[in-house]
């Protein structure tokens, strides 16, 4: 026994020989990767030099090899970037640092890069050979230290909208079977959170999962769509996979895979203000962008065209939608949306009979408003030149595409296709029905917003998503890009009082709420979700409304909890807008002003008002001179908010 056991320290010894450490740091060496490479890969990040993803084995599985096993390094280099990155659409800044340092580690006929910026980490394989390839499996975790809450968007099913609620579950809780969709907030205690999503993914290649581990209860892994051998087509929107393959994808080779990326903050503000998932993406492919054009819509599927105080009956037909268009001419936004109705559904070349589209293209034009038509993705589909050629020669602006529902690779270069074919005709595209973020509207940025979020067209049918939803998604959702949430109600509820009424939607929470939304959530297409008619009896909102931005040159995020609050200010221009909301709790918070450069400001502020917590619709407006040394106190009701405009003397 003893010869025994000296053997087989002897080979654990030999082995810890044979394995190779690498390690890279961010410029400010706030985070560090560690990369052993032995019979297989594993990688463990440390924040302050304390591991927070613990040793984590990661692979890519070809039909003929596995990368990562019995891996030899041949070649090891870190390269240092400083670079920075002004996006055709700015989001949250007209100007991005782009810094980090870079581990790339040479295999034969692969890479494997890793990147260690000061907000997060990330890492990618890399093919190097030609050749056909078919993508078996992957194995991504991520393995933390103890039994940490997760915020945890669960899936039913990869044929889904991915707008999820976020339930509180400990990593243990997750078994093999529960799944969930990305991105995905992890709480690592002492106010650190781990935020895990993936970038580039825009060619050739299915959307990631996570799920549990049956290897360690603190373990998530990566779940992916097969190819789709066999599809449903049940309605005439919905379109499911019935059959996969036991396989990821099938491609051709040399390939870059996406990355799996991991936004590491102590301070929940860091969250969101991280342009991690954008910085990972592929660059801007398009040559002539001048014609994109962010701006805000007015939207009638939520409100029902249920306009009133008319001498024409509403529905759809264009007296209405002239109506939406004279509706923003006045309150100067940018387009109207024709949502569902416009065409006769089995056929998108079928125009209803009540609707005449060059009619409307052509009275918009005349009052500066831009048209966006909605299609089902599968209409579109079917005729896909025909009827972009078509809408191209009326001289709509934009699609509003939806009920995708799907990640797998052929879905996943679907949305490139149509974001190629749209930038050819200058449309603009929001994909709804549809996957988070990951990338493709940096390299398209006619892609100018996704949902893949539970927004507010869910309050016509249930209860959420209430006010604790709403600023959660701050600190996950919209870390990955922007969000067509469909902000604007103008019938507000309190928790006791709301309901869901289909044909006259109203929205948990107090008006200013919904007002602060404008500046917290980020769509550089932003709807107004309400009837106009509404609208019109409201002109104290629509001041606010009529002037905040969709785009932005600075933010900066002053105070912020998940799932409890938020407190942020943006620049554009010379003009601050600022944006506060709570969850069902009433909340005092300080706003500190000291963001302002010198000078006296004047501030327009639309807060909640006295009776806010019995009659949510009530809110105050108030006006007063400011500095960047004034405190100002900003009291929320329950489900509440606050917002204002900050403009200098």
């Amino acid at each position: 026994m003893k010869k025994y056991a000296i053997l087989l320290l002897s080979i654990l010894f030999m082995n810890q020989l044979n394995a190779k450490e690498y390690l890279v740091k961010s410029p400010s060496e706030r985070l560090t990767i560690k990369v052993i490479v032995d019979d297989g890969i594993h990688y463990s990040v440390l924040l302050k030099g304390k591991e927070i993803i613990t040793s984590s084995p990661i692979s890519l599985t070809l039909e003929n090899q596995v990368l990562g096993k019995d891996a030899k390094v041949r070649k090891d280099k870190i390269v240092s970037v400083n670079e920075e990155i002004i996006p055709v659409v700015a989001r949250k800044n007209a100007r991005i640092p782009d810094v980090y340092n870079q581990l790339t580690l040479s295999f034969k006929d692969y890479n494997l890069h890793f990147r260690a910026y000061d907000e997060g980490v990330a890492y990618r394989w890399e093919v190097t050979t030609n050749g056909p390839l078919k993508v078996m499996g992957e194995l991504a975790t991520f393995t933390f230290p103890a039994d940490h809450k997760v915020w945890f968007p669960e899936e039913e099913s990869m044929f889904s909208h991915q707008e999820r609620s976020y339930l509180d579950v400990k990593l243990s809780e997750i078994t093999p079977e529960r799944f969930a969709s990305t991105g995905l907030l992890v709480d690592a205690g002492n106010n650190v959170k781990v935020y895990i999503s993936e970038s580039d993914l825009v060619t050739d290649y299915a959307g990631m999962f996570l799920k549990g581990s049956a290897e360690n209860p603190f373990r998530l892994e990566g779940k992916f769509a097969g190819v789709v051998l066999e599809e449903e087509q049940r309605t005439d929107r919905d379109v499911a996979p019935v059959k996969y393959a036991d396989y990821i994808a099938e491609l051709e080779g040399p390939k870059s895979f996406p990355w799996r990326a991991m936004i590491i903050s102590d301070d929940d503000r860091q969250l969101v203000e991280s342009e991690l998932i954008y910085k990972l993406a592929p660059e801007n492919v398009l040559d002539d962008t001048n014609w994109i054009k962010p701006g805000k819509v007015a939207w009638d599927w939520w409100n029902a065209l249920n306009i009133y105080g008319v001498d024409f009956k509403s529905g759809v037909n264009n007296a209405t939608y002239k109506y939406y268009i004279d509706f923003a001419e006045k309150y100067g936004l940018d387009y109207i949306i024709l949502d569902e109705g416009w065409y006769h559904l089995e056929d998108i070349m079928k125009v209803q009979d009540e609707i005449d589209v060059q009619e409307l293209v052509n009275y918009g034009k005349d009052k500066g408003i831009g048209v966006i038509l909605w299609v089902v993705w599968k209409a579109l589909d079917d005729k896909l030149a025909e009827a972009l050629d078509q809408f191209e020669a009326w001289g709509v602006k934009g699609i509003k595409i939806d009920f995708m529902q799907r990640d797998d690779q052929w879905m996943v270069n679907f949305y490139e296709k149509i974001a190629r074919e749209c930038a050819k005709r200058k449309l603009l595209v929001d994909y709804h029905g549809a996957y988070k973020p990951a990338g493709l509207e940096r390299k398209y940025p006619n892609v100018i917003t996704f949902e893949g979020v539970k927004g507010m067209e869910n309050c016509k049918w249930s209860d959420q998503p209430d006010p604790e939803h709403n600023v959660t998604l701050p600190f996950i959702r919209m870390v990955a890009g922007p969000m067509d949430y469909t902000p604007g109600a103008m019938l507000n509820a309190n928790k006791g009082n709301f309901r869901d009424i289909f044909e006259a939607p109203m929205a948990p929470g107090t008006r200013c709420h919904q007002l602060a939304m404008y500046v917290v959530f980020e769509s550089p297409l932003q709807m107004l979700s309400d009837n106009p008619s509404n609208y019109y009896r409201e002109p104290e909102a629509m001041e606010f409304l009529k002037e905040v931005p969709t785009v932005w040159d600075e933010i900066r995020v002053l105070e912020a909890k998940v799932g409890d609050y938020i407190l942020m200010a943006r620049r554009k221009g010379e003009t601050w807008y600022v944006g506060a909301m709570t969850d069902w709790s009433p909340r005092a918070l300080e706003l500190d002003l000291s963001f302002l450069p010198d000078g006296n400001y004047t501030m327009q502020v639309w807060k909640d008002g006295v009776n806010a917590e019995r009659h949510a619709a009530d809110f105050k407006q108030e006006k007063q001179t400011v500095t960047r040394s004034s405190d100002i106190k900003i009291d929320m009701a329950s489900g509440g908010g606050w917002a204002a405009i900050i403009k200098k003397n």
